[in-house]
């Protein structure tokens, strides 16, 4: 006989109401505490580790990791209007630990910015340039989602290249994994 077991429930389920905002919220947070337990994997690892080429988009996991913060910084200096965007790519040189605080840093930026946003900052449309020099305009809030998906991609990638590294002990970093524990 089917006997069907518990439901459990969570505090932060989806709402059809749910606003963009908390959306956005939701996932600042859940880009950060995802982004520390991978790196906590690989900053553990030795430098060599690291570095090794792999067979990846970018050549390394210190490379990936170095493009991850390249990527969100460009976008919060468009979105910050600032005129000159000084790319971390061309000069950063630290450690892999450095490299792991400023894209933490920078991910606590995010979370701060959407957390006091108003819907008007959120629905915004601003105007910004590509590297090939493209021009765009798209509201604030799609920038943002691309920010947070571009970084669920990339993690995707680092958790293949611990993998090929014989990595065994890779945490689950999925949304609903950290959902779960709120």
């Amino acid at each position: 006989m089917f006997s069907p077991s518990p439901v459990k429930t969570h505090q932060n389920v989806l709402s059809s109401n749910r606003t963009m905002k908390d959306t956005l919220s939701q996932l600042a947070a859940y880009s950060i505490w995802a982004n520390q337990k991978l790196l906590e994997v690989i900053v553990a690892l030795p430098a060599e580790k690291q570095n090794q080429e792999l067979p990846s988009s970018f050549k390394s996991l210190y490379a990936t990791v170095l493009h991850m913060l390249n990527a969100e910084s460009i976008w919060w200096q468009r979105m910050k209007l600032q005129e000159r965007i000084i790319s971390p790519m061309e000069i950063f040189k630290g450690s892999m630990q450095e490299l792991s605080t400023e894209l933490l840093q920078q991910n606590r930026q995010w979370q701060e910015w959407v957390n006091s946003a108003t819907d008007p900052m959120l629905e915004h449309v601003f105007q910004y340039y590509t590297a090939k020099r493209e021009m765009y305009k798209q509201p604030v809030c799609q920038m943002i989602l691309h920010v947070f998906n571009h970084g669920t991609y990339h993690r995707g990638q680092l958790v293949n290249m611990l993998r090929q590294l014989g990595i065994e002990k890779i945490p689950q970093t999925d949304f609903i994994v950290w959902s779960r524990k709120k």
